[in-house]
């Protein structure tokens, strides 16, 4: 991929550095030299090469600015087309040094990491850990009779109808709306990282970049505007707190 953008960019001489891994599933391009590149080339790029992979997914690709190391473009891409988050097409980057994440979604590992750490003391402890959290989380909640259902301020919550109501009003949701909602309405007035809420996506929807996200936060806030007192704020640098009254 390093290889082929440099083409693009009308370099056939310096060198692609060798990949770095930063995390687990997740590896860094670097280049010699500075280049320039349009997002539809990237995305074309990525889609063609990664999907010759018979083991490919999913992932989500970041270009950053060395010098600022923030985030120039980013996008998503799925051997099942519709989970593709591409945005900002035809725009042309300026000549500069920047560096690339690929990040794969990761394999589920759950089965073979039981066969590895199947010992007695690591299953006592996974128990244990759940069962704390499960009653932490109660008090927290403040469920209904039905145990998909839940009371946020002036709003009545149903999961499987994916449903808010307000007085007699219904308020649609999407299925990715419902699950970050119930995250929310599970842990209410606590902050939620932006990790975790990533994560319940990646897992279950496909891909997701961090500005999906803020979107997707945005579309649930406008939907409790009906109540002043319930709302979702941000916890600057750590992520978003569901503030319902108490």
């Amino acid at each position: 991929m390093g290889h082929e953008l440099l083409l693009l960019s009308g370099d056939s001489i310096s060198r692609v550095a060798p990949i770095q891994t930063i995390h687990e599933n997740e590896y860094q391009i670097q280049f010699e030299n500075q280049l320039t590149f349009t997002s539809d080339s990237l995305v074309a790029l990525a889609q063609r090469l990664l999907n010759k992979d018979p083991h490919f997914t999913e992932c989500i690709i970041k270009v950053y600015r060395c010098d600022s190391n923030t985030i120039v473009y980013s996008f998503a891409i799925s051997k099942k087309n519709k989970n593709d988050l591409i945005t900002c097409l035809g725009r042309k980057q300026p000549k500069a040094c920047y560096t690339i994440n690929v990040q794969f979604k990761p394999e589920n590992k759950a089965y073979s990491s039981f066969i590895i750490w199947g010992s007695i003391g690591f299953f006592i402890s996974l128990v244990l850990l759940i069962m704390i959290r499960k009653r932490h989380h109660q008090k927290q909640v403040v469920p209904n009779s039905n145990s998909n259902s839940y009371t946020l301020g002036l709003f009545e919550f149903k999961v499987p109808e994916q449903q808010l109501l307000f007085q007699e009003s219904i308020i649609e949701l999407t299925g990715t709306e419902t699950r970050l909602l119930r995250l929310f309405a599970t842990a209410p007035n606590k902050t939620i990282a932006r990790s975790v809420l990533q994560k319940e996506i990646w897992e279950d929807e496909g891909v997701i970049v961090s500005r999906s996200l803020d979107m997707f936060i945005s579309k649930l806030r406008k939907k409790l505007e009906n109540d002043p007192a319930t709302n979702i704020v941000v916890v600057r640098s750590k992520g978003y707190r569901l503030e319902i009254p108490q």
